[in-house]
């Protein structure tokens, strides 16, 4: 192994950073504020859910760079080793005034207290850059993570059409590109990068096979990816979460593959990546698909992640699971491959060794004809934990149903089937008496609990409608839409 880099590289908009006394919960954010006296980026809720800390990480794939909003509060950074960091402050027009978007927040009025805007512009700016003429619908979606308390929407949505309309923009993050890619890649030395700070210690592996020789020395270590949970660890909870190893930078892990088999995601592919994927492949999946977070949350959050914490409320475990879905665990010594649905023991305990990790998770193609959904329920619309997530795989044969797997987060210590309720279910017609029948068979499936996210009477009666929701999807003229889709 080549000696180890003490120390993380990046570009800050103009310039070139390295640091060696970066800790574990060291945020970019802080980093940011603090060190680098950038202001223009804020601090809000310190949880990822407002966007006023909202910057762009560019990241090297397939020959360029990728630039994604990121939340810079739970952005840990360590994370952002041999990235373009792009803040508020590096925007500027072709004259050194206001860039367009900017500007057009101005002529519009998109800004009155201008706590905000700087996040705003961030995102708006992202979403220009890869998708210049974006419809009224896909301009609210990007801004699903920016929260304005004074505003109000209407005039940011009408600065964003604004600045659509006044078409590619000639600024430095475009004309410096191939300045800045070659930087990056003159940065890069393969070496795993290994940071001590007192007791504090950091490492970010040089490839997968790395990380599991790091893992079995380290079997302690906290795994972050996407930080989107373990941020809040950190700014909610003070928690110490040294050592960890970073693996958002690996590569090998953000891989992608379709088969007629179905479709395999490397543990560390992001929510928007995995997105174009789920449109295709499962058109019906794709609102709830965009209401996991907000646009900089799915930027960051992994789907290996979300089912690796184990959560009883992850939003992608009951999906998977009624798509049986499969994972592979990989260790020092070896891999092994496991339902999703097996991988959840008890609340706080998966079937993963200490020593192991998700490497990636497979998802068989659906049956020709496969009735499939995921509904959420929460309080609010958008970037909201579920209080009630249902997941639902049904096939018919003939009028009777051959098939049922059903699958509901948020109604007991881990994501769970309804295996009662999909007794109940097969061999009996496709009939609204059927699933009225079958609804009692929830008592034995679920005894959920009261929090303060919803009363254990709501969540038994929503769950049981979510089964009535999705019947009333799958008859009638719905299901000439819905059903097949998939194949």
């Amino acid at each position: 192994m080549t000696t180890p880099r003490r120390d993380i590289r990046f570009i800050l908009n103009d310039r070139e950073v390295r640091l060696s006394d970066v800790k574990s919960s060291d945020s970019l954010l802080d980093h940011l504020r603090i060190a680098q006296n950038l202001r223009g980026t804020k601090e809000g809720c310190a949880e990822g859910d407002c966007g006023a800390c909202t910057v762009l990480v560019g990241r090297r794939a397939e020959g360029g760079i990728v630039y994604e909003t990121v939340n810079a509060c739970i952005r840990l950074l360590a994370s952002v080793d041999l990235c373009h960091v792009v803040t508020i402050e590096h925007l500027r027009g072709r004259d050194g005034g206001l860039h367009p978007v900017q500007q057009a927040m101005v002529d519009f009025h998109g800004s009155q207290c201008g706590f905000c805007t700087p996040g705003f512009v961030m995102s708006l700016y992202a979403l220009l850059m890869g998708n210049p003429s974006p419809t009224k619908h896909e301009i609210e979606v990007a801004l699903q993570g920016n929260l304005c308390r004074c505003t109000g929407y209407s005039p940011i949505i009408r600065a964003a059409q604004a600045a659509a309309e006044e078409g590619a923009f000639d600024d430095a993050i475009v004309t410096e590109r191939d300045s800045v890619l070659a930087k990056l890649a003159a940065l890069d030395d393969g070496a795993r990068v290994e940071l001590t700070v007192g007791e504090d210690r950091v490492y970010l592996p040089s490839s997968v096979a790395d990380f599991a020789e790091l893992l079995a020395g380290n079997p302690e270590a906290t795994i972050v990816a996407g930080s989107t949970d373990v941020g809040l660890w950190v700014t909610k909870f003070m928690r110490d979460i040294s050592p960890v190893i970073f693996i958002n930078h690996l590569e090998e892990l953000r891989r992608i593959e379709v088969t007629e088999a179905g479709i395999t995601l490397g543990a560390g592919v992001s929510y928007s990546d995995a997105e174009p994927l789920i449109v295709e492949h499962f058109p019906m999946l794709s609102t709830f698909w965009r209401r996991i977070g907000g646009w900089q949350v799915r930027n960051m959050g992994t789907v290996g992640g979300n089912v690796a914490n184990g959560s009883p409320i992850g939003d992608t475990p009951p999906m998977l699971i009624a798509l049986s879905a499969q994972m592979t665990l990989r260790s020092s010594k070896g891999s092994r491959v496991i339902a999703v649905e097996d991988f959840f023991i008890d609340y706080g305990k998966q079937d993963r060794a200490k020593d192991e990790f998700v490497e990636s998770i497979f998802i068989p193609a659906p049956e020709r004809g496969a009735m499939i959904a995921t509904h959420k329920l929460s309080k609010r619309r958008d970037e909201d934990i579920s209080s009630v997530c249902g997941a639902f795989y049904v096939t018919l044969d003939g009028d009777k149903i051959a098939t049922a797997r059903i699958a509901y987060g948020g109604m007991a210590a881990t994501p769970k089937r309804a295996k009662a309720v999909e007794a109940a279910l097969i061999g009996q017609e496709w009939t609204e008496q059927t699933i009225a029948d079958a609804l009692s068979a929830y008592a034995e499936d679920y005894q959920p609990l009261t929090d303060w996210r919803a009363s254990k009477e709501y969540r038994a009666t929503a769950a049981a409608n979510l089964l009535r929701r999705f019947y009333l999807e799958n008859t009638g003229t719905p299901a000439t839409v819905i059903r097949g889709t998939a194949a």
